[in-house]
């Protein structure tokens, strides 16, 4: 299994960006990557998830147009750039890997089997 570990969490304005980092122990090149998220009192959501090769991707619908997934399987790194951001993005966001395949929900069950690992998490604020 995979150790995780991210980074890029902190307190931004509305309407401001983050990048958040996820980056991997070992080699990252067969693993489904996704980034989840939890706010307080609230349920986990899955954000994003990208494929292996980084040939598909799948955003939530809360944050289509707004955040982009990208991964650099060289520094067995994944990026998750968040732009116009919101006071409801505010959580704790998680990133999360698997060798379940692609075509399995973006979600938190997903990368819940034996494959997965999750990392520590890193705090978003989004507040004036």
């Amino acid at each position: 299994q995979l150790q995780l570990v991210e980074s890029g969490g902190g307190l931004v304005q509305p309407g401001g960006s983050l990048r958040l980092s996820c980056t991997a122990s070992g080699f990252t090149f067969d693993y489904r990557i996704g980034w989840f998220r939890q706010a307080p009192g609230k349920e986990r959501e899955g954000v994003s998830c990208i494929s292996s090769s980084g040939g598909n991707i799948k955003y939530a619908d809360s944050v289509k147009g707004r955040f982009t997934i990208s991964r650099d399987n060289a520094k067995n790194t994944v990026y998750l750039q968040m732009n116009s951001l919101k006071p409801e993005d505010t959580a704790i966001y998680y990133c999360a890997a698997t060798k379940n395949p692609f075509y399995m929900p973006c979600s938190g069950r997903t990368y819940s089997d034996s494959t997965s690992s999750w990392g520590q998490g890193t705090q978003v604020t989004v507040s004036s």
